[in-house]
C-alpha cells in the first residue's frame, strides 16, 4: 500500500518526536508511516467500536447495499454488529497471545492500568510499552487490511465514494489535445443533387 504525506499529516501527533509531526519517516531509502500515525488509527477505530457497542440494541439499523457482484443483486447488513465482529476478530487473529491478554483486560473488559499490571503480573513500564505497540499493530493492520480495511470509517459505514467532478488541469489538457490527425476539425458537408 502507498502511503502519502496528505494522509498521514492530519493524524500524524504534533510532538512525536520521530515524524516532526509529519507523519513520515524515512527508514531504509524511502517513507514509511510513522507508529503515531498506526496509534491514531486505532483510537479512531477504538472509539467507533466503543460507540457500536454501547449504543443501545433497538438503535441498530440494516443498511440495503448494491452488491459488489454487480446486476442488481441487493445485500443488507447490520453495519454496527458487523463492524463490532469484524474489530474483535481481527484484533484476536493479528495479536500474540500475550498482546491478546493485555488488549482483553485494557481495551475490551476496561481494565485500567493498575488492575492490569495486578493481573498480568508486570510491571507499569512493560504494560504501556505494550499497549502502544498494540495500538500501533492494529492500526496498521486495519488500514491496510484487504479487501475491505476498517479505516477509514466512513468508507465502511457508508460505502467507497467516487468523486465524479475531474480537475481543472485535466479539462484544460482535453481542449488542447486535437481531435484528429490533422489538426483541424471536420464538418460533415450535406452533398446537393
Amino acid at each position: 500500500m502507498e502511503w502519502t504525506r496528505s494522509e498521514t499529516i492530519g493524524l500524524a501527533s504534533v510532538k512525536c518526536v520521530h515524524c516532526r509531526g509529519l507523519g513520515l519517516r524515512e527508514a531504509r531509502g524511502r517513507l514509511v508511516p510513522c507508529a503515531c500515525v498506526f496509534r491514531s488509527i486505532f483510537r479512531a477505530c477504538y472509539a467507533r467500536f466503543r460507540k457500536c457497542v454501547e449504543q443501545e440494541k433497538r438503535y441498530s439499523r440494516v443498511s440495503l447495499e448494491y452488491s459488489p457482484r454487480g446486476g442488481r443483486r441487493i445485500t443488507w447488513g447490520m453495519k454496527n454488529e458487523e463492524y463490532i465482529a469484524d474489530f474483535y476478530l481481527v484484533s484476536k487473529r493479528h495479536l500474540t497471545p500475550e498482546e491478546w491478554e493485555v488488549f482483553r483486560y485494557h481495551f475490551l473488559l476496561g481494565a485500567d492500568s493498575r488492575l492490569c499490571t495486578r493481573r498480568l503480573k508486570m510491571d507499569r513500564g512493560q504494560f504501556f510499552h505494550m499497549v502502544y505497540r498494540i495500538e500501533a499493530k492494529l492500526g496498521k493492520v486495519f488500514r491496510e487490511l484487504q479487501p475491505y480495511s476498517l479505516y477509514p470509517l466512513d468508507e465502511y459505514f457508508y460505502g467507497r465514494t467516487e468523486n465524479p467532478w475531474k480537475s481543472m488541469d485535466a479539462d484544460e489538457a482535453e481542449q488542447k489535445k486535437p481531435l484528429r490527425a490533422g489538426g483541424g476539425v471536420r464538418v460533415p458537408v450535406k452533398k446537393v443533387a
